[in-house]
C-alpha cells in the first residue's frame, strides 16, 4: 500500500537515496580495505571523502527542513533517518581510521566476513529507502537487516574467542578488539536504521 497523502516535494527522498548510496560505497571500500591492506592509505582516504559527502547531504536535509513549510514525513522522522544513515557512514570511517592508527598491514578473516555482512545490510537498507512508500517492501528489507545483524553477532563473538585464545600479544589483541568492536557497532547501527524505517512506514501506511 502506498502512502495515502504525500506532498509532491520529492527532495527529502532524493537526499535519503543519496545518503544510502554513500553507505553502499563506503561499506564496499571498507571490505576492500580489509581484503587488501596494502591499499590501506588509499582506501582510508576514499572512505573519508565519502564520509564528508554524507555529512554535506545530512546538512542539506537539515537546511531543507528549516525552509520547508510542509514535509512529506514528520520532521522528527526525516531528521532521525538522515542522522542514523549518516551515523553508519561515520562508523565506517571510524573503523577505517583505526586501521591507520593501528598500522594494520595484514588481513583477518573475521574482519572481512563482518564487512560482507555490512555490505548485505546496506544493500537491504538501500532497498527499504528506495521503496519507502511501500510498507511491505520496507518490512521485507528491514527483516533481512535484523537477520544479518544476528549473523554478525555470531561472527563477532567467535572472532573475540579466537583473539583471546592461548597467550596472544596484548597489543595485537587491543588493536583487533577495537576494530571488531567498531564494525559490530556499525552492524548494530544498521539495525537502528531499519527500526527507524519500520516506524516511518507504519506511521504512513
Amino acid at each position: 500500500m502506498a502512502f495515502r497523502l504525500i506532498p509532491r516535494d520529492e527532495g527529502f527522498f532524493d537526499l535519503f537515496n543519496e545518503l544510502t548510496k554513500r553507505l553502499v560505497t563506503s561499506s564496499g571500500l571498507l571490505r576492500d580495505l580489509f581484503s587488501n591492506p596494502a591499499r590501506r592509505d588509499e582506501l582510508v582516504a576514499a572512505i573519508k571523502a565519502v564520509e564528508h559527502e554524507a555529512d554535506h547531504i545530512t546538512h542539506d536535509v537539515s537546511k531543507r527542513l528549516n525552509s520547508s513549510f510542509i514535509t512529506p514525513l514528520d520532521r522528527e522522522d526525516i531528521h532521525s533517518l538522515a542522522q542514523e544513515l549518516d551515523n553508519v557512514v561515520d562508523l565506517i570511517d571510524g573503523t577505517a581510521r583505526r586501521a591507520t592508527m593501528f598500522h594494520i598491514e595484514e588481513t583477518r578473516d573475521p574482519a572481512k566476513r563482518l564487512c560482507e555482512i555490512l555490505i548485505l545490510q546496506v544493500q537491504h537498507l538501500e532497498k527499504a529507502v528506495t521503496n519507502i512508500r511501500d510498507p511491505r517492501a520496507v518490512t521485507m528489507a528491514t527483516r533481512e537487516v535484523k537477520v544479518l545483524e544476528a549473523q554478525g553477532d555470531t561472527i563477532y563473538h567467535d572472532a573475540m574467542a579466537v583473539l583471546f585464545r592461548g597467550h596472544p600479544d596484548p597489543l595485537d589483541v587491543m588493536k583487533w578488539k577495537e576494530i571488531y568492536d567498531t564494525i559490530e557497532e556499525t552492524l548494530d547501527r544498521c539495525q537502528t536504521v531499519a527500526i527507524v524505517l519500520e516506524s516511518i512506514s507504519l506511521k504512513n501506511s
